[in-house]
């Protein structure tokens, strides 16, 4: 019997690739990237300056050309074996981003089995990039509108789901043709970028076609937007950072995910103990450290008490701590500023008249895992009015389904939202009245295991992520006329 080995370990994350090789960044300043959990140094990484900026987007520019002439199954080939990377060093990709994020293994798990998912959609790509044939009024004149890569993508991504965030823009354009320059959050550079292009380096991607800078937003994020070579910037964060993308970026093409403010709202008619679960993880889930996630509970007065003592039970036996535990269902918020910041507005919520009647303080060896907390307030509450971003949630009561969908919609934000009923109809309706890039019916506004995401509105963002519409983000139109035949011309 053949007994298979693991692959040795990638190692030496204290360098990235810039242009055509892995090193250290030139800025002068270093990065601790450090564990949520026990504080532990994670790696130390020189960071890059605008020299490196300037080399990754050349070096993108020079290499992009031939990378986009490969065969699509030349392409798709480099897709499906990073797939079969993930699977391959399965163990050792978990092990970082629990180590790095702080999240628990079981949500690490998903994140990695939607980044398989997004890989293996995106090795479908390359032989989907369709054109058309368009008619013409001109007597033997065709119409040929080809679709071709934009060029070089600068794409910037999160902490929160970093090896997922980042694949579902970064996979989908390299699949069509692109270069990528890729800055990951300061506080995930492995698992949202280094590790990433290990991988797709072991699977066969030619030098230069990816880099990973990792610097700060303040000093690199602004020169990777308003650099010329870049055709499109992928973004996703909060909106008070997509606002000013909007303003730097020029003339560019921005497909930017940003803050959410999701509402969940619950129906006099829902199947209580149904919503009661599905508002649980929805609220809870990552630590509540998800743009989609449920920020606001709406339900209706006739059941809202009734919902809250079932809700409160609920919560209350969730376990947190160690995101190593299989049993842990909330783990460390990623850094003292995002518990500094979520604690801040459960305070401001709490002066504005809201009732914690489920909280308690911040555990652990860095003190960064803060248990549930369940606040009973109204829209206008800090936690309810913004976006929390942790794991507290603000539970309000509607007079009826008009008053909740009024209040569903009372917000700035207008990304994902839910609704529960027993009239799936009833659902429906309801849902193509919220203001908002995606609605469920009778699930949590953040799903776990799909890797399909479609985008926001209003301060949620630009564009539309997965599926085709990743072919129609990261490509663009060339239109080709052809006269087969003289024609006359009027003068």
């Amino acid at each position: 019997m053949t007994t298979l080995t693991a692959p040795n370990p990638y190692h030496r994350f204290d360098v990235m690739p810039i242009g055509p090789r892995w090193r250290a960044g030139a800025s002068g300043r270093t990065l601790t990237d450090t564990n949520p959990w026990d504080g532990s140094t994670v790696t130390e990484i020189p960071l890059a300056g605008l020299d490196d900026v300037n080399e990754a987007f050349a070096t993108a520019q020079a290499a992009q050309a031939d990378w986009a002439a490969t065969l699509p199954e030349q392409r798709a080939g480099v897709l499906r074996a990073a797939a079969a990377i993930l699977d391959t060093r399965r163990e050792e990709i978990l092990n970082w981003l629990v180590t790095e994020t702080g999240t628990p293994r079981g949500k690490c798990e998903v994140e990695l089995g939607v980044t398989k998912a997004v890989f293996l959609e995106a090795a479908a790509m390359p032989h989907h990039v369709s054109g058309q044939i368009l008619p013409s009024d001109i007597p033997g004149k065709e119409n040929r509108v080809y679709r071709q890569p934009v060029g070089v993508v600068a794409l910037i991504s999160p902490w929160d789901f970093p090896l997922y965030l980042t694949s579902r823009s970064l996979a989908p354009a390299l699949a069509v043709g692109n270069a990528v320059v890729l800055k990951p959050a300061s506080a995930t550079p492995v698992t949202g970028g280094l590790l990433l292009a290990k991988i797709f380096e072991e699977a066969g991607l030619p030098p230069g076609v990816l880099s990973v800078i990792v610097g700060s937003g303040a000093e690199i994020g602004d020169a990777m937007v308003e650099h010329p070579i870049p055709s499109i910037v992928s973004f996703t964060g909060s909106t008070g950072v997509g606002i000013g993308i909007t303003q730097k970026a020029g003339i560019k093409r921005l497909l930017m995910e940003l803050g959410g403010n999701a509402p969940l709202v619950v129906l006099e008619d829902a199947d209580l103990d149904y919503a009661v679960k599905a508002a649980t993880f929805g609220s809870f889930y990552n630590s509540g450290q998800i743009c989609m996630i449920a920020n606001r509970i709406i339900v209706d007065r006739s059941i809202h008490d009734q919902f809250v003592d079932a809700f409160v039970a609920r919560v209350a036996s969730l376990k947190f701590g160690d995101p190593a535990d299989p049993a842990t269902a909330i783990g460390p918020v990623i850094n003292h500023n995002q518990l500094a910041s979520v604690q801040a507005k459960i305070a401001s919520a709490q002066q504005a008249g809201a009732k914690l009647i489920l909280g308690g303080n911040p555990i652990g060896p860095t003190g960064l895992t803060l248990p549930p907390q369940v606040l009973l307030g109204t829209n206008e509450v800090a936690t309810a009015k913004e976006e929390v971003f942790g794991p507290a949630i603000t539970i309000i009561a509607a007079d009826g389904e008009d008053e909740a969908l009024k209040i569903a919609n009372d917000t700035e934000y207008g990304l994902s939202s839910a609704v529960f009923t027993r009239d799936i109809n009833r659902g429906v309706e309801f849902a193509l009245k919220v203001k908002a890039g995606m609605t469920h019916v009778n699930d949590s506004p953040v799903n776990e295991e799909d890797n399909t995401a479609y985008g926001g509105v209003k301060q949620s963002g630009l564009g539309r992520f997965g599926g085709t519409w990743s072919i129609d983000e990261f490509t663009t139109h060339h239109w080709v006329s052809v006269q087969h035949t003289p024609r006359d011309f009027p003068f």
